[in-house]
C-alpha cells in the first residue's frame, strides 16, 4: 500500500496557537469548547478574559483556570509532526533555567537540567511519572447486567485515562485477563461511549453533575447483528 506524504503547511492551521503563531507548546484545551492553545499563551490571556480567545465561549465566570486541561495527545502530535521540535524546545527551558537559576526560578521537574534531546530519552523522562500530575477525576464504575460487581467500584484516576483502559481495568479485574477487554463496553447515561475518549471529554460532554464522582457502568458486549 502506497504512502502519501502531505506537505506540513496543510496542517499547520490545526497544530499552531492562535495567540502566538507558533506551534503548540505544552498544549493546553479548553473543556468548554475543547480548542487548544499553548499553556502560557492562554494562562496569560485568562489572567484577564473569562471566554475562549478563539470562539469566545464563556469558560467560567469567574475561574476560568478550573475549566482548562493539559492535552497529552496533541502534543505528542506536534512533537511527530514538527522536525526537531520537542528537542529545540527542552534546550530552549535549560537555557532558561541556566539564565535565571541566580534568581531562585526553579523547573517544575527537577531533573530539567538532566534531560537529553535524544527524543526517546525526553520521551521517557515524560513518562515517568505515570500519569500522577494530570488532573485526577473520581470515577464510579457500576455493574449493568450480569456482570460480577467490582469489590472496589470508587477509582481516582488521570482525567486523560481512555474507555480502553477502564474496560482493561474491568476485565483484569473480573476475568485476570485484560485481553478479554473487547467483550466489556463502558456507558454514561446508558449511552455507549468510544474507546478513544478520554475520561475528561466524557465527564465535560456527557456528565454535567459537578457534586459526586463521574458515574460510569460497565456491561457485556452486546451481539452484533
Amino acid at each position: 500500500m502506497m504512502e502519501k506524504k502531505v506537505k506540513l503547511r496543510t496542517v499547520n492551521s490545526c497544530i499552531t496557537c492562535t495567540l502566538c503563531r507558533g506551534y503548540l507548546i505544552e498544549a493546553t484545551t479548553i473543556t468548554e469548547c475543547l480548542h487548544t492553545f499553548c499553556k502560557s499563551c492562554l494562562v496569560r490571556y485568562l489572567e484577564d478574559h473569562n471566554s475562549c480567545p478563539k470562539c469566545q465561549t464563556l469558560i467560567h465566570q469567574s475561574h476560568p483556570m478550573n475549566y482548562i486541561s493539559h492535552d497529552r495527545t496533541m502534543q505528542d502530535i506536534v512533537y511527530k509532526l514538527v522536525p526537531n521540535l520537542q528537542q529545540k524546545e527542552l534546550r530552549r527551558q535549560q537555557e532558561f533555567y541556566r539564565k535565571h537559576a541566580s534568581q531562585g526560578i526553579k523547573p517544575e521537574c527537577e531533573d530539567m537540567n538532566d534531560i537529553h534531546t535524544d527524543n526517546a530519552v525526553a520521551v521517557k523522562e515524560e513518562n515517568k511519572d505515570f500519569h500522577r500530575n494530570d488532573e485526577q477525576l473520581n470515577v464510579c464504575l457500576e455493574c449493568q447486567g450480569t456482570m460480577k460487581n467490582l469489590k472496589r467500584k470508587f477509582l481516582r484516576i488521570s482525567s486523560q485515562a481512555t474507555v480502553s483502559h477502564l474496560k482493561k481495568f474491568v476485565a483484569l479485574k473480573l476475568y485476570s485477563d485484560q485481553t478479554k477487554y473487547t467483550n466489556i463496553e463502558i456507558l454514561c447515561n446508558d449511552e455507549l461511549l468510544g474507546k478513544h475518549h478520554t475520561l475528561k471529554f466524557v465527564a465535560v460532554t456527557r456528565w454535567r453533575v459537578k457534586d459526586g464522582p463521574l458515574l460510569l457502568h460497565y456491561r457485556q458486549k452486546t451481539l452484533d447483528f
